[in-house]
């Protein structure tokens, strides 16, 4: 069982992809960025709704609620980043 693994891994380890047919490397770069901002927003929202209901409650949480608001915004930017480092 191990040997035909190891056969088959290797099969597809020999053959390398120049380019795919279906997805350019701007498209990538645009569905990576897309996708990024979607799951940053996604997050924003849960947090943002917990972030309002502590500075509700306690004044003082004002600064650590727009920090942890501000957070998943973050993975957008390494996206970019990242965009122009490859």
């Amino acid at each position: 069982m191990i040997e035909t693994l190891a056969d088959t891994a290797g099969i597809a380890l020999q053959q390398t992809v120049e380019e795919s047919p279906f997805l350019t490397n701007t498209g990538a770069a645009a569905l990576a960025v897309g996708l990024s901002a979607l799951a940053a927003g996604y997050a924003e929202r849960g947090i943002g709704a917990a972030a309002v209901g502590a500075i509700a409650e306690d004044d003082d949480m004002f600064v650590p609620g727009i920090v942890m608001t501000v957070l998943p915004e973050t993975l957008v930017i390494f996206a970019i980043v990242a965009i122009f480092l490859v």
